[in-house]
């Protein structure tokens, strides 16, 4: 079964590109373009991983990071955030907010699915040892 990433970014050319990569390596894609849609979007298609840019309409990423961390469905889900913020400050703060990656823009996309498939490498394991504890 297609493991589904949420892209949530505002910018349209952007969230195109990654559709494409994303989808030439066999994930299923959906998009939010704003902090609102992407926690409604979430909830709706529960998605394996999700990619967060800081800088979003109708609230920002660290929003978004903290209204799932109260959800128990999504609480798990890994966050990769992807922002042209300075790294300085705000990697640091993303991690704190629960994100389990922060890549600068523009980032590379090698990097980008090495993050990706290591995010939910380490999503199934933790299911897993969930289950034998069981």
């Amino acid at each position: 079964m297609k493991k589904t990433i949420l892209i949530v970014d505002d910018n349209e050319d952007l969230t195109k590109g990654l559709k494409m990569l994303l989808r030439s390596r066999d994930y299923a894609t959906v998009v939010a373009g704003d902090a609102v849609s992407a926690i409604s979007m979430a909830k709706n298609e529960n998605p394996d991983a999700i990619i967060l840019d800081l800088g979003l309409p109708a609230g920002d990423g660290y929003l978004v990071m903290e209204r799932l961390s109260n959800i128990n469905t999504l609480s798990a889900t890994p966050v990769i955030v992807v922002s042209a913020r300075d790294p300085e400050g705000h990697c640091e703060r993303s991690l704190e907010a629960g994100a389990k990656a922060f890549l600068q823009k523009p980032v590379d996309k090698e990097v980008l699915l090495s993050t990706i498939e290591k995010v939910l490498r380490e999503k199934s394991g933790l299911h897993q040892l969930e289950a034998k504890e069981i």
